[in-house]
C-alpha cells in the first residue's frame, strides 16, 4: 500500500448482516459506523465484524455519524410523493432514502454507492429512481446506474439488482464504467456441501419431472455451464416455491420472503433427492466465505441472507470505483479537509 494515503473510511447503512462491508473487507478500508434496525442481522453482523450497527437510522443525527470517504447503502424501495415536482432532495422526505440523501448532503463523501431491486428501475414509472437521481444531482454528485446480475460475477444465483454509483462533482470524473461479466461459468455444484446438515429434503407424492438436463461439451472439450436456472420439474401445481431445479444450473434468487415448500431458497435435484439449499449454501450464493458466523436460527439465516447484497458484485463495482482514481490526494480536496476528505486508493481485491 502507498503509504502516502490514508485508509478509506466508509460507512454502512441498512448494513444487514454485513454484504458490503464483506466486500469492502478485500480493499483495506475501514468501516466507521454501521446501522441495522433488525436486532437478528445486526447481531449477526457483530459477531463476524466486531462492530455493534446502531439502530433506527431515522433517528440518528448526521452530524452523529463519522467522517468518511465512502458511503455504502441498500435502501428499501419506495414510491416518493412529487406533487411538488421539484424532484429533488425535498421530495425524497418521508421515504428512507431521504436518511441517505441527508446524510450524503451533510458529509459530502467522495462516493455513494447504492443498491436495490432491478424492479427498483421501473418502480412508479420510472419516477422513483428519477428523484433519487435528482436528489443526488442537487446534493452535488454525478450519478451512474446499472442492473447487475450476480449470475455474471462468479455467483451460481440470478440475483438481478439495481447498482447506482455516484462520485462528487468536485473530483471531475464525467465518466463511470461498470464491472463486465466474468468470462468463466459457474453452476450450482460448485458451492453446494457435501453433507449438508440444515437442507430440507422433500419427500412428496405429487412431484413431476418434466424433462433431464446433462451439460454438453463443446468443441474444446469444455463443459457448457448454462449460467441461468434450469427446471426440470415442479411439486404440486408448479407455482412460487414448488417449482425444481437442476444443480448443473444456476439457483434462482434468494429471498427473504418467498413462500411455497421451497420457500426462500428454491429446490434442486442433488445426488437423487430433492431438497432446499442449507443456511451455508445460501451464504455461498451471496460471496461470504466459509468463515463466515451464520445465525443459528433456521428462519433467520434465510432471511438475512436472502436481503443481503451479493458481495462479488459489490466487490467487482468497487474495483471499478478504484480504477476512476477518485480517492487519490487532489487540490480540490483542500476544502473538504475539515470532513477528513482525503483518504487512500481503494487496493485490489484479494
Amino acid at each position: 500500500m502507498n503509504n502516502n494515503f490514508n485508509k478509506v473510511k466508509y460507512i454502512d447503512l441498512f448494513a444487514g448482516i454485513g454484504g458490503f462491508h464483506q466486500a469492502m473487507k478485500g480493499f483495506d478500508a475501514e468501516c466507521v459506523f454501521a446501522s441495522e434496525w433488525d436486532k437478528s442481522a445486526a447481531e449477526t453482523y457483530y459477531s463476524n465484524y466486531k462492530i455493534t450497527p446502531k439502530g433506527d437510522i431515522t433517528k440518528i443525527k448526521e452530524k452523529e455519524i463519522p467522517n468518511h470517504d465512502m458511503l455504502c447503502a441498500g435502501f428499501p424501495c419506495q414510491s416518493f410523493s412529487i406533487s411538488g415536482k421539484q424532484r429533488g432532495f425535498e421530495d425524497t422526505r418521508g421515504t428512507l432514502f431521504f436518511d441517505v440523501a441527508r446524510i450524503v448532503k451533510h458529509h459530502k463523501p467522495k462516493v455513494v454507492l447504492l443498491e436495490n431491486v432491478s424492479n427498483f428501475e421501473k418502480h412508479d414509472n420510472g419516477k422513483t429512481l428519477e428523484t433519487v437521481i435528482w436528489a443526488l444531482k442537487e446534493i452535488g454528485y454525478v450519478v451512474f446506474y446499472k442492473v447487475l446480475n450476480a449470475s455474471d460475477y462468479g455467483l451460481p444465483q440470478n440475483r438481478e439488482r439495481i447498482f447506482i454509483v455516484c462520485l462528487r462533482n468536485d473530483l471531475k470524473i464525467d465518466n463511470f464504467e461498470f464491472p463486465k461479466p466474468y468470462e468463466t461459468k459457474t453452476s450450482l455444484f460448485d458451492i453446494l456441501e457435501k453433507k449438508p446438515l440444515k437442507a430440507k429434503i422433500i419427500n412428496r407424492t405429487d412431484i413431476v419431472f418434466t424433462k433431464s438436463f446433462e451439460p454438453q461439451m463443446n468443441l474444446f472439450g469444455r463443459i457448457e455451464l448454462p449460467n441461468k436456472p434450469i427446471q426440470i420439474g415442479y411439486v404440486n401445481k408448479g407455482g412460487q416455491g414448488e417449482r425444481i431445479y437442476s444443480p448443473f444450473g444456476h439457483a434462482i434468487t434468494l429471498s427473504a420472503y418467498g413462500g411455497g415448500v421451497g420457500a426462500k431458497t428454491g429446490l434442486y435435484l442433488i445426488d437423487g433427492v430433492i431438497r432446499k439449499l442449507s443456511p451455508r449454501e445460501c451464504a455461498r450464493l451471496q460471496g461470504f466465505p466459509d468463515s463466515f458466523k451464520i445465525d443459528s436460527s433456521l428462519t433467520q439465516s434465510y432471511k438475512q441472507f436472502g436481503n443481503s447484497v451479493a458481495v462479488n458484485v459489490v466487490k467487482a463495482i468497487i474495483k471499478e470505483i478504484h480504477n476512476t482514481n477518485c480517492f487519490l490526494e487532489k487540490k480540490t480536496d483542500k476544502k473538504f479537509s475539515n470532513m477528513a476528505m482525503i483518504s487512500a486508493p481503494l487496493q485490489a481485491a484479494i
